[in-house]
């Protein structure tokens, strides 16, 4: 991944255009309030830059976040002044305290390369629930869903106009997870155009092993579909 503050901004421009980040916590709080009413407290673990939070903490009267990458949480610091931001890894992270959610949102747990790694950042969070919390969390593709071979393009112009930033990717299977490759081209009227290529791997655990883990951390569980393009959610609570 990216490591500068230049590419956090891309980074940002490119998906703050993709995606419906309020719409997207609004959807979750829904389904975690139906769980639990009270919800008050939210843990966003791979919190990336912060943009899912931002819009957490307009619904929640406390939010922290949990990431690994400097840059990305330094990036979630200065969109967010006054919120905890944890540097942590997933699989062993340790904060002394419990919230009401937590929540793993944009695929994040697809990162992760094996199973025990995916058994291992389930419980971790599972220790961060409250009694009567909900973990949610936002899969990547399952073996069965996921599309080998596919393009994605997307392109946009900052304005007044002075910047264009364009990403092409191409991903495939090798095995039991996702190779994609993907690139982006910046353009700015002083800098001129620059060119940035990254190669993701994200691993496509099954439906079952997404169950297998959240039991093993003494949750039970449910697959919730939510449509419109989304991979949907795994909901958990202690029952």
């Amino acid at each position: 991944m990216y490591e500068n503050d230049s590419a956090a901004e891309v980074y940002d421009l490119l998906y703050q255009d993709r995606k419906d980040y309020a719409g997207e916590a609004a959807r979750i709080t829904e389904l975690i309030r139906e769980r639990t009413p009270d919800a008050a407290g939210l843990l966003d673990v791979a919190c990336g830059t912060g943009t899912h939070l931002e819009a957490f903490a307009k619904l929640y009267d406390r939010v922290s976040g949990l990431e690994l990458s400097e840059w990305m949480a330094a990036r979630a610091e200065e969109r967010l002044p006054g919120v905890t931001l944890h540097r942590g890894d997933m699989r062993s992270f340790d904060l002394g305290e419990t919230f009401d959610a937590v929540v793993c949102m944009f695929s994040s747990i697809g990162y992760l390369e094996t199973t025990a790694d995916l058994e291992d950042a389930v419980s971790a969070m599972a220790r961060h629930l409250t009694a009567d919390g909900v973990l949610a969390v936002e899969p990547w593709y399952f073996p069965d869903t996921f599309l080998d071979g596919h393009v994605s393009t997307h392109a946009l112009r900052t304005e007044p106009g002075d910047r264009g930033v364009a990403r092409v990717s191409h991903s495939i299977r090798e095995g039991g997870r996702t190779r994609m490759e993907i690139h982006y081209l910046i353009a700015h009227t002083e800098e001129g155009i620059r060119h940035r290529s990254e190669v993701d791997y994200l691993t496509l655990f099954s439906r079952a092993q997404y169950e297998t883990a959240y039991r093993k951390a003494g949750l039970d569980v449910e697959y919730v579909e939510t449509g419109g393009g989304s991979p949907g959610f795994f909901l958990g609570t202690r029952g």
